[in-house]
């Protein structure tokens, strides 16, 4: 992706991350707000990312957590529907929580061939922790912006999330 300085700040000779401008290449001109959509999506994954791994984590496996810790104990197919996820990536990232002490699985009652994932003692330590990278996940996103601000950029990108899942739904997906 090619990147022009925009004119003005900073010291001659240097631009800090808030001085560039991303050219939107010619094969998405079409496309440039769903190009700068994909574009933040990949940044703030990058920094949860590197959030996450200070406490253990993989982006993904905090919010089977907080499912977890928010509504008990789940069977591994409705942490799927919760998540809009898919069964191999919840089984691996359940696996995954569960060699890192975080959660159990045990056998539902209810179902035999289902089994139930419940957030571990230890885990709870590791809530807090999630709760305030969360914290500075938001601050670092949001910066100086005003509450009304926020609340405006909040209601635009659920317009855009209703938006691509009436799209999602029509073409199938």
């Amino acid at each position: 992706m090619k990147a022009s300085a925009a004119g003005g700040a900073g010291e001659e000779g240097t631009t800090s991350p808030a001085d560039v401008a991303v050219a939107v290449p010619s094969a998405a001109t079409g496309g440039p707000v769903s190009h700068a959509i994909f574009r933040v999506a990949r940044t703030h994954r990058m920094i949860a990312g590197q959030l996450l791994r200070r406490v253990g984590l993989h982006p993904g496996q905090e919010l089977v957590m907080m499912q977890l810790w928010e509504l008990g104990p789940q069977r591994q197919a409705d942490l799927v529907r919760l998540l809009d996820s898919d069964a191999a990536t919840m089984a691996r990232t359940v696996r995954r929580l569960e060699q890192a002490g975080f959660v159990r699985r045990y056998p539902c009652a209810d179902d035999k061939r289902a089994y139930l994932i419940e957030a571990t003692t230890a885990s709870q330590a590791l809530r807090e922790q999630v709760e305030s990278l969360w914290r500075r996940l938001e601050d670092a996103t949001l910066g100086t912006l005003s509450p009304a601000e926020q609340a405006d950029v909040l209601h635009v990108l659920e317009g855009l999330e209703s938006r691509l899942t009436e799209a999602a739904a029509r073409l199938g997906a």
